[in-house]
């Protein structure tokens, strides 16, 4: 904003100036007066800090207490709102972290003062206590904005410098001095090829082998699940990696990690959850942080490879943040600033002695691992957030799963807060910052009953004349407005590109039900629930509507619709509560476009790939007959890809494909080319389907995909948040969802040959046809007639028969074959038309044929030949 205004004058009058004083402004915003402040903050203790901070807030009182008349209140309302989207703007022209950072420190100042003075008149002058019932729901909106408010305050003390690491390089350190390293991967019930993955991705990282050992902890007990135990152990023998087992299941996860630590010897534990496959450059990116004997945990970010419910139920395509990015891409980083970060259960690693010394995991919630880290911090520990994604994971493929595992979040969360108490227990040796730092994220899942008054309080108006707000109209719009714009805009330059506006409205919706019960129930007594494993590697094969996740909240949904129509009868039988009506009217609107696109999450929609695409640039080389063609992949599955090429080539649907990593990891894979599409960039896009594997080859396929990676494709998101745009978005989610999907269509694949042939079959009396093969491939080939007759073709159309060919070769002897019609097509001479043919003439056609899958074994060598063989037309 400076600069703009010293552009503007300055442009005005002298160029040299105007650079000047654009110069001395921007100097005094980001250089001098944050270093003012950090002397100050460097210099006072924490006494005289605080009686600072008590002197600017007893300036400020009269700005918040100060209560302006309407008109002057909506001029500077509109004011502070131009002022947030200059400083916006020019947040968005900066390349300078150091300068976004004291943009954003601006408007969280602008937005704290504005907020508390929208709260000093919201609890001056609209709290409704005439009678019982509206004081009842005047006090229980009232005491959900307070909960939003203080939320809002914690998120800008996390936000207000985010720290960005960069590892710590260990290749100058003498191998031998490197720390050892156990690989935990604990695991319940959890399919056997799923733990498979994660331990060829634990086993390909680059660290050396005499200095990590793998270890599967099997929770499962061997009664219960006696053959996945056997399959267990089998996987352990063939990839030489270790089984370790309990005879009890007590405290679950916990429980089965305090199990392990005193078995195993290693200077650092690397947990992985079953489901989480590691990167090879896992450990040296993370283990030089250890360096640092006080340091305990480092945690990495979890990054799921196939889409959530939100992300496929929306069908946001990929172009929507997902619910953690907000979590791991900025509230994390905000976190390891203040020495707060804490442990996510997974992709992450600790060190055992400091593990040992707390008494290993914590086990009396169902949240251990951030109970975990809280006792570490409470020690003096140190604890690092490293952001670089180096797991792949799975998400919950439904939104029941999604639910039972954001409820057992929630409940352990809400026991934490109820028994350690980190703002005020001062049993705990935690900094304030600290205190402040888990208070936010031990009381986030509080957001259910806060959420819901939210959209009770406008239906229960217009329905029942319920007031939760006195002398709603204009004049608290003008309070509340630079309120919610001013915090919107500070939360823009940290979430812009992590949460876009309004998702997390969706999210809070469509939990809100089963996260308020649960928090209050872990208010009342903590011991209550136990741990739940969350399901994974489920497949969803039609579309079906969740009801039992989001009952209730479709019958709010349905009373909010309903308050809608109510609204002509308010502005016609009480014509002076019109602006109250409105306001009502327009905040029952969009609880409702939120509310419908919370309920459709659980209108699930079907998995159309049997498994889910990477979008990995992968080198991908094209073999077939001798010749390689190689291009890139765009995305890529354990199934299949899409190849694309900068060439057309001449190649019959199955070939053999090379797919490298990043690092040099390979795979080679026979392949059935299922569609060609010709792109605007002049390019081939291939569409491939992988042929039977062999157990080796999906082993090194796992390395390629998962393992063998420099940087996933979301470490870095390019979309950005723009309000009105992600608005219009989640407006138009009911038209999404029920839109059928269209299978992308292209060519059929096959090589283009020119080559003899004759043509036998019982139906033509001894007849045969001399014809020319045109396309083959494994599986069908097109061939071309110049003379039939007309009868003889009509037959052939008619009984779609079984046909033998004869087909010629230069360098082999010829090769019998059998083949079954699919489709005749008729190509026309100029000469002939339809209405001079008889059945006697003759005609040019065309014929489409399929080899039979029952005569494959036998006819599959033949065919191969003769692609090796067969030469292209001239």
């Amino acid at each position: 904003m400076i600069r703009e205004i010293a552009n503007f004058w300055g442009n005005r009058s002298h160029p040299n100036k105007s650079t000047r004083l654009q110069d001395y402004s921007i100097t005094w915003l980001v250089d001098r007066i944050p270093q003012l402040f950090d002397w100050l903050l460097q210099s006072l203790g924490r006494f005289q800090l605080l009686v600072l901070l008590g002197a600017l807030l007893c300036l400020c009182l009269p700005l918040i207490t100060f209560q302006l008349p309407i008109l002057e209140q909506s001029i500077v309302g509109i004011g502070l709102t131009i002022v947030g989207l200059s400083i916006i703007r020019l947040e968005e022209r900066q390349s300078n972290p150091r300068v976004s950072e004291h943009l954003h420190l601006l408007l969280v100042a602008l937005s704290v003062l504005t907020t508390l003075r929208y709260f000093y008149y919201r609890t001056v002058y609209t709290l409704n206590l005439d009678s019982w019932l509206d004081g009842l729901f005047s006090l229980l909106l009232y005491l959900a904005e307070v909960y939003a408010i203080v939320t809002l305050f914690l998120a800008y003390f996390q936000t207000i410098k985010l720290r960005d690491r960069q590892s710590v390089d260990i290749s100058n350190i003498p191998q031998a001095q490197w720390s050892t390293v156990d690989i935990y991967i604990p695991t319940y019930n959890e399919e056997v090829e799923l733990v498979r993955k994660t331990v060829l991705g634990a086993l390909a990282i680059a660290y050396p082998t005499e200095k990590k050992h793998v270890y599967i902890l099997d929770d499962g007990r061997a009664e219960k699940y006696q053959s996945r135990r056997e399959a267990l152990q089998q996987m352990c023998d063939d990839l030489d990696c270790t089984l370790l087992t309990r005879d009890n299941n007590d405290h679950a996860k916990a429980g089965n990690i305090n199990t392990a630590l005193p078995r195993t010897q290693g200077d650092l534990v690397l947990i992985l959850d079953c489901d989480h496959i590691p990167a090879r450059d896992f450990l040296q990116d993370t283990v030089g942080f250890f360096l640092n004997p006080k340091v305990a945990l480092v945690q990495t970010p979890h990054w799921f490879y196939n889409p959530d419910p939100f992300e496929r139920n929306l069908l946001t395509g990929g172009h929507v943040p997902v619910g953690n990015e907000l979590f791991y891409k900025v509230l994390q980083k905000g976190n390891d600033y203040w020495n707060a970060t804490f442990f996510c259960g997974s992709a992450a690693v600790v060190r055992r002695d400091y593990v040992l010394q707390i008494g290993g995991i914590a086990t009396e919630t169902v949240t251990e691992d951030c109970h975990t880290s809280l006792r570490l911090h409470s020690l003096g520990y140190e604890t690092v957030y490293y952001d670089k994604i180096m797991v792949a994971g799975l998400a919950p493929e439904k939104f029941s799963s999604y639910v039972g595992q954001q409820v057992r979040w929630a409940r352990g969360m809400a026991q934490i807060l109820r028994l350690e108490n980190p703002l005020f227990n001062r049993k705990l040796k935690l900094s304030l910052s600290q205190r402040i730092c888990y208070l936010s994220a031990t009381s986030h899942f509080f957001f259910g009953f806060p959420r819901l008054m939210y959209l009770l309080a406008p239906m229960l108006y217009l329905l029942l004349g319920i007031n939760s707000v006195k002398g709603l109209g204009l004049e608290t719009l003008f309070y509340a407005l630079p309120h919610i714009l001013l915090s919107m805009q500070t939360n823009h330059i940290p979430y812009k590109r992590v949460r876009f506006s309004f998702w997390n409205e969706i999210y809070e919706f469509a939990m809100s039900f089963q996260a308020g019960m649960v928090t209050l129930l872990a208010l009342i007594n903590p011991k209550l629930g136990a741990f739940n494993v969350t399901d994974k590697g489920l497949t969803v094969t039609k579309r079906n509507f969740d009801l039992e996740s989001v009952r209730y909240l479709l019958i709010l949904g349905v009373l909010t619709a309903t308050a809608l129509l109510v609204v002509p009868f308010w502005l016609l039988l009480d014509s002076q509560a019109w602006q109250a009506a409105l306001i009502n009217a327009l905040w029952c609107v969009f609880n409702l476009i939120l509310v419908i696109a919370a309920c459709l999450v659980a209108f699930e929609q079907p998995q159309l790939r049997q498994s889910h695409r990477l979008p990995r640039k992968l080198t991908a080389i094209i073999h077939s007959n001798n010749q390689s063609w190689k291009g890139k992949t765009v995305n890529v599955s354990e199934t299949g890809a899409q190849i694309l090429l900068d060439v057309w080539p001449n190649i019959p649907d199955e070939v053999q494909i090379e797919l490298v990593g990043d690092y040099g990891a390979g795979v080679l894979l026979n392949a059935q080319i299922v569609r060609a599409i010709a792109t605007n960039q002049l390019q081939t896009s291939l569409s491939v389907n992988f042929i039977n594997p062999s157990r080796t080859q999906q082993d090194d396929l796992i390395v390629v995909l998962y393992s063998d990676v420099k940087e996933w494709h979301s470490q870095n998101r390019a979309e950005c948040d723009n309000p009105i745009t992600s608005l219009r978005f989640i407006s138009t989610s009911l038209r999404r969802v029920f839109q059928e999907f269209q299978p992308e269509v292209g060519v059929k694949v096959r090589k283009q040959v020119q080559a003899v042939t004759q043509l036998y079959w019982e139906g033509w009396a001894g007849h045969s046809y001399t014809a020319t093969i045109t396309e083959v491939g494994v599986q069908d080939l097109r061939l071309e007639i110049d003379h039939m007759l007309v009868l003889d073709r009509e037959m052939v159309q008619q009984t779609k028969p079984l046909i033998s060919l004869l087909v010629a070769g230069e360098d082999h002897a010829p090769q019998s074959l059998l083949a079954q019609v699919q489709a005749v097509e008729i190509l026309f001479n100029s000469s002939v038309t339809r209405s001079t043919l008889s059945k006697e003439a003759t005609q040019r056609f065309a014929i489409e044929l399929t080899f039979p899958e029952s005569l494959h074994r036998q006819q599959q060598g033949k065919i191969k030949q003769l692609l090796r063989s067969m030469n292209p037309p001239l």
